[in-house]
């Protein structure tokens, strides 16, 4: 078929958004739409949105799935917040999203979807086609239903199968949109349905549908062009934030000789790295999928004395469980990775949202004297360098780290550049050699107070640790008071020296003015992008964004003291900017934040910087 000339938009950068009913197959469009748009290029971020629900009911707004994709010609630091083009496959998806499109955002929605038993289950009083509440939007209204069913007449499909395969046809009518080739669309078909022949003729099949019929309506007067993004040569994965932290974890027990274990139990949003682990044993990486949050921290406690580098994945409830445990890592002084992948709360709250309200948990959350390190990740890329620099910090200096991602990152995808092994930075756990006949269990090195790790079989180390107080240097069970001051001051300052072997805090901007801009996690690209918008104002503004946590980076302070004023923003109540407050008390320090399972919109983030510069 020859595709119509229509006149091509050249766009720097759109936002798409795919919904519809959880079994409308919106993630798996999406996730096809975004790989389609690295293959030419285009830098991207993206963003699935689910519900908690196993099957929510048909045709609610509580049982809409959906995904976002932000790409552009230039660098993409957040996955956008009003949409461009939405794809609504149900009046519930319509109604749900329609606040989040652009006045004059084209919607592509199924109208064989609209009748008046779901326009009612979606809380409509009037058909969203006659009322106006669709006015100013530029509408294909299309029975994609009826055509998925045309399309595969003559191969004498069922019906149930056709209606599945809607997804694609909306998918087809996309790739005409955007100018895209189906051809790397057909390979994937290829190699996820192998074993089905079938599938992969009844996708394509569907796919082309979609791609033609876009070509024959009126309704759409242009197609959108997206053009390749300036990038880096090298080879560049789509990764999510969960993939991102599994493979840093894969590179760091590569980098470090010491075998990989994890033990874990499953729980949104953090299952996908125990997935994704599984998945390699031939690195010689063992997976212990326990039967709750204790036993897997305590699995992974048991290998981290049996010298392997030991992680364990959670969210917010789960940390919470394994809370003594750690308390164990600490006062055994093992190395340990804990993974958090945040998620609204409190209890099970939210599971398939994102928030920042574990940092108080990580900061305090066990009985007695217990710092550990802990370190932010605040892209779904940077996962993986993240993760990287928690197990190392974790094995070097022979303590827990607790590395903070969130499900706006885990779940989030965007283009990673893989790096070479060569280029990563060393990891050199202290590891004791057989036959010291000075080893003790805690001596330790007079500049970082780090034990040495006594791998248990090695010839004449035998040691005992555990969870009772122990005598410096001996590590003999000791209940003395003088011994448990200096062992509490020096597991405290062993994390603190930390600072000396992490890089000083940057800032974007001037390193003075009227307002720096502060935060932390996978709130980096909405801050980022408000912050500057202004500068291009001209306005007197800088931001810095925090990755290490405990401890902070030594200028801190010199930063924070640099700016008039100083406005923390963070996905929760206020905790890291009280946490600020506590280490330096300023009266200059302000905040703003959100607690709705939904990252910052620019616009709102702008508005607060230009009320706070203009506040006396």
């Amino acid at each position: 078929m020859t595709k119509k000339k229509r006149p091509v938009i050249e766009r720097e950068e759109v936002v798409v958004k795919f919904v519809g009913d959880s079994g409308d197959g919106m993630q798996l469009t999406g996730s096809m739409f975004s790989d389609v748009a690295a293959i030419v290029g285009n830098d991207l971020a993206t963003f699935p949105d689910f519900p908690a629900e196993i099957r929510a009911p048909q045709n609610t707004v509580a049982g809409v799935s959906g995904f976002q994709v932000h790409m552009g010609s230039s660098k993409i630091f957040t996955t956008g917040d009003l949409v461009d083009v939405l794809v609504a496959m149900n009046p519930a998806s319509l109604r749900s999203n329609l606040k989040w499109a652009k006045k004059g955002a084209t919607i592509l929605t199924d109208t064989d979807a609209y009748d008046d038993k779901t326009i009612e289950k979606a809380g409509y009083k009037a058909n969203p086609f006659t009322d106006n509440s669709l006015d100013g939007f530029n509408m294909i209204m299309a029975p994609i239903t009826t055509l998925t069913k045309a399309s595969l007449q003559e191969l004498g499909v069922e019906n149930k199968i056709a209606e599945r395969s809607k997804n694609m046809f909306a998918l087809g009518m996309l790739y005409y949109i955007f100018n895209r080739d189906l051809n790397s669309s057909f390979k994937y078909f290829e190699h996820k349905f192998k074993k089905k022949p079938e599938l992969i003729e009844i996708n394509k099949i569907v796919l082309q549908a979609g791609y033609n019929y876009a070509d024959t309506i009126e309704a759409l007067e242009s197609v959108i062009q997206v053009s390749a993004a300036p990038m880096e040569k090298g080879r560049y994965r789509n990764i999510t934030g969960n993939l991102g932290t599994a493979w840093g974890l894969l590179a760091a027990a590569e980098k470090s000789g010491r075998p990989l274990f994890l033990g874990s139990y499953p729980i949104t949003p953090a299952t996908e790295i125990l997935m994704e682990l599984a998945k390699h044993k031939s690195l010689g990486v063992k997976v212990f999928q326990a039967e709750d949050e204790i036993a897997g921290i305590c699995s992974a406690i048991g290998a981290s004395f049996a010298g392997s580098l030991a992680c364990t994945t959670t969210s917010g409830p789960g940390l919470s469980l394994k809370s003594e445990a750690i308390g164990l890592a600490v006062i055994t002084e093992l190395p340990l990775v804990i993974v958090n992948v945040q998620r609204g709360g409190p209890s099970t709250g939210l599971p398939t949202k994102s928030e920042q309200s574990d940092l108080y948990q990580a900061l305090f959350g066990r009985n007695g004297e217990c710092p550990v390190i802990i370190v932010a990740a605040s892209t779904s890329e940077n996962c993986f360098y993240y993760s990287y620099m928690a197990a190392k910090l974790s094995m070097e200096h022979m303590t827990p780290a607790i590395l903070l991602t969130d499900g706006y990152l885990g779940f989030g995808s965007t283009l990673f550049r893989i790096p070479k092994m060569a280029d990563m930075p060393s990891i050199n756990p202290p590891i004791a050699e057989a036959n010291d006949s000075d080893y003790k269990p805690y001596k330790r090195d007079h500049e970082t107070l780090v034990r040495q790790w006594a791998i248990p079989g090695t010839e004449g180390l035998r040691h005992r640790i555990g969870g009772l107080e122990k005598e410096n240097v001996t590590g003999v069970v000791s209940s003395d008071p003088i011994n448990h001051q200096v062992m509490t001051d020096m597991r405290a300052q062993k994390v603190e020296k930390v600072a000396d072997f992490i890089p000083e805090q940057e800032i974007d901007g001037p390193d003075k003015g009227d307002m720096l801009v502060v935060s932390w996690g996978g709130t980096y690209g909405s801050v980022h992008s408000a912050v500057s918008k202004m500068q291009k104002e001209g306005k007197s503004i800088s931001h810095a964004h925090f990755h290490y946590i405990l401890p902070l980076p030594k200028n801190t302070i010199k930063v924070l003291k640099s700016f008039k004023k100083i406005v923390v923003c963070e996905l929760n109540s206020g905790q890291f900017v009280n946490y600020l407050r506590m280490k330096f008390p300023m009266p200059n320090i302000f905040q703003f934040n959100k607690v709705q399972g939904l990252p910052f919109m620019i616009n709102e983030l702008t508005d607060k910087f230009n009320q706070l510069l203009e506040e006396k």
